[in-house]
């Protein structure tokens, strides 16, 4: 089960899983921890007002606060964190946003591993999926708080059974089907109680943005650091 096998997914929620750092090292605890605690100061002096304004408005979309390209550059997400030594190998990520279509794309690229030609110079060798690609509707559900909706996922493969052809297969999300069936049949069984839970809608809160910097956290609590990639300071910190 991918994702699951690997600890970046709970089993039973298929929710993210966090990372916990100082399994890696002490040092690369720490700095996490710097990190998080500069995230949380920041969110106290952010300058953007309505975050989510013109978020799905076709006419003034461009003009939204957070529309356009925003790379990454630190997670608590398991599942949005790659690396070489890792069995899913290395890979960037980014996260566009379409604020005239209210919607939001996250975008994967692996990488191929290096192979060695001779003593001095190194290829890289193309990965069976070169790109994922994960389609979400998203809405202001309130001045910092964007409501998502998933749509459907776009794998790039980079070889058809054997030949060096790229193709694309296209997967539909069912999360909104389901979460309506388990709501529908949540209400059958618990017919006559007063509990009637429901499924958690997916969401994340803009802790800080800026032209140039985003913070969010998610509705599973995991935080997301992201910049523009015009800004050059932030460059060399991408994943």
């Amino acid at each position: 089960d991918f994702g699951v096998k690997g600890g970046e997914i709970d089993k039973k929620s298929r929710a993210p899983q966090k990372v916990d750092f100082y399994t890696i090292s002490e040092d690369v605890g720490k700095a996490a921890d710097e990190v998080i605690g500069i995230t949380s100061e920041l969110e106290k002096c952010s300058p953007t007002d309505n975050p989510t304004q013109y978020l799905g408005d076709k006419e003034k979309g461009n003009e939204a606060p957070l529309n356009g390209e925003w790379k990454l550059l630190f997670t608590t997400a398991a599942d949005a964190n790659f690396s070489k030594n890792s069995k899913r190998g290395s890979a960037s990520v980014k996260n566009v946003v379409n604020a005239c279509k209210g919607s939001i794309t996250n975008v994967i690229d692996f990488q191929g591993e290096s192979t060695a030609d001779d003593e001095t110079t190194s290829t890289k060798k193309v990965p069976l999926v070169k790109q994922l690609n994960v389609v979400i509707g998203a809405k202001p559900a309130s001045k910092s708080r964007v409501g998502l909706q998933f749509k459907y996922a776009k794998v790039v493969f980079s070889r058809f059974f054997g030949l060096k052809r790229q193709w694309n297969l296209y997967i539909p999300v069912p999360a909104p089907f389901i979460t309506r069936l388990i709501v529908f049949f949540s209400r059958i069984f618990r017919f006559g109680r007063k509990d009637k839970k429901v499924p958690p809608k997916a969401y994340f809160d803009v802790l800080y943005l800026d032209d140039e910097l985003r913070i969010q956290r998610t509705g599973e609590d995991n935080l997301f650091v992201q910049a523009k990639p015009t800004w050059e300071d932030a460059v060399p910190f991408f994943t």
